[in-house]
């Protein structure tokens, strides 16, 4: 899969459906037919939409955890906590479920945010809500994660 760009807007109808924008849903051709697997963020209120391809790959690394400690299985548990696999219908749209909706808090406006390969699913105000607060840190956040990095390329 290919790095995921962009960030979109739609709307939620009321039964949980989701448009996803065209120009997305491009981007995501190659695992249409896969279908998509839609889970609780670890660190923000939205969701990570993966697509299937992603997902296995996350569960390579996952799976390669000792069960046989505690902590690895409380972890396991809390990040697939709510999983679920959902597919596009013939019209374009996700079905997001009940659950993932209320822990997102998502209305009836969504942001679809590119979160290099997958995808982050918001609720519009708490997606500018988000963006708003870390505005003034963006410049030391950038420093530190990116500050040391040296590539063979020259750019620094």
């Amino acid at each position: 899969m290919n790095t995921i760009i962009g960030t979109y807007e739609c709307k939620v109808d009321n039964k949980g459906r989701m448009m996803i924008p065209a120009p997305l849903k491009k981007q995501l051709h190659e695992g249409l037919g896969d279908g998509f697997v839609l889970k609780r963020s670890v660190f923000q209120p939205c969701l990570e939409l993966y697509p299937m391809a992603e997902w296995n790959k996350m569960m390579e690394k996952i799976n390669k955890l000792n069960r046989f400690v505690k902590k690895n299985n409380d972890f396991i548990r809390r990040f697939t906590a709510g999983v679920k696999i959902v597919e596009m219908d013939a019209a374009g749209r996700l079905l997001v479920p009940k659950d993932l909706v209320l822990f997102a808090g998502i209305e009836a406006n969504v942001v679809l945010s590119s979160a290099v390969n997958i995808v982050e699913v918001w609720d519009k105000d708490r997606y500018e809500a988000s963006i708003d607060a870390s505005a003034d840190d963006f410049a030391a956040l950038a420093e530190e994660v990116m500050g040391n990095i040296n590539d063979d390329d020259g750019i620094s």
